[in-house]
């Protein structure tokens, strides 16, 4: 970094993201601020808050400039109501999807294959064995074709699955070919394994509701790493209590869910406590994300991943 007034001031919320995302080009200010404490400059050009903690510390940037804030996470639903008016907020498309996608197929892969109950036969010391369905031959429907979908769908194919992607919109994309998500209730009849990686808010709020889970056939899996509230979860709960369907959550509403909520306890049930992106593929993907917003505005670009403002 140059001497004098730098160009460009940072802050991350960590000495190890400082750290991975040197060096910076001349002219880069880069401060380690957790929002925890009042901001160390009047004026910021791009505020890196803390990973999910963002929804208690976008106070902090009252009356302060800032240039744009980078997100840790791909979800942004609600940031809009908490940042500061006027300021533009950038999402983490790039960094996720990664780790998502391999916990979606962990968690599809323990369901099917019965992993949970060779936990707990082990943890008892018994010898098990059972017949359990493959991943293989069975018709997975990817519910929510952006980054994260993508990159299930592509984990998916190698294990000879029959694929079906539904977004938002029907569309032709890279040869593969999406229905929208008004074919939803027509295409859940004829799907064994439903796996949703839909953001939150009203347009995707009990997608999943008592007649798409009456639509599966008995014995189907839900795998849901997007959001919690696109499944209605009293419905679930009353198809998984039936023994109709199974599921496999890393992401729940109400969340956390609470210690005596019955999905803790229903037999079918696999739940993870909202870690999608929290594994070491996230830290290097967040450092090059940084690194390009912290390019770009050197070179005078507007930020990537854009989502609020602007």
């Amino acid at each position: 970094m140059t001497s004098g007034i730098p160009n460009l001031t940072v802050t991350v919320p960590t000495e190890q993201l400082a750290a991975d995302i040197a060096p910076v080009p001349d002219g880069v200010e880069v401060i380690v601020w957790a929002m925890d404490s009042p901001a160390p400059r009047e004026r910021i050009d791009i505020v890196v808050p803390p990973y999910m903690t963002m929804g208690r510390v976008l106070s902090m940037l009252d009356g302060i400039e800032v240039g744009f804030v980078q997100g840790q996470s791909i979800g942004y639903e609600g940031v809009g109501d908490l940042l500061p008016e006027g300021m533009v907020f950038a999402n983490a498309s790039s960094v996720h999807e990664t780790s998502t996608s391999e916990l979606a197929l962990a968690l599809t892969l323990a369901a099917q294959r019965h992993l949970p109950a060779y936990v707990r036969a082990q943890d008892e010391g018994k010898w098990a064995p059972d017949f359990a369905d493959s991943l293989a031959d069975r018709r997975v429907l990817v519910l929510g074709y952006g980054g994260v979908g993508k990159a299930i769908a592509a984990r998916l194919l190698p294990f000879e699955v029959r694929l079906t992607a539904v977004a938002s919109r029907a569309r032709d994309e890279d040869g593969m070919p999406v229905h929208g998500v008004d074919e939803l209730l027509e295409l859940l009849p004829e799907t064994d394994i439903v796996i949703a990686s839909l953001p939150g808010g009203e347009a995707t709020r009990h997608l999943l509701d008592d007649d798409a889970l009456s639509a599966l056939p008995d014995g189907a899996l839900v795998v849901n790493v997007g959001r919690g509230p696109l499944i209605d979860t009293d419905a679930l709960v009353d198809h998984v209590r039936r023994g109709r369907i199974r599921a496999a959550l890393d992401v729940t509403d109400p969340e956390p869910l609470p210690a005596d909520h019955p999905l803790w306890r229903l037999p079918g049930v696999l739940i993870a406590p909202h870690v999608g992106g929290a594994s070491s593929a996230m830290r290097p993907r967040v450092a090059k994300l940084v690194r390009t917003q912290i390019e770009r505005a050197v070179a005078g670009e507007p930020p990537v991943n854009v989502v609020i403002g602007g």
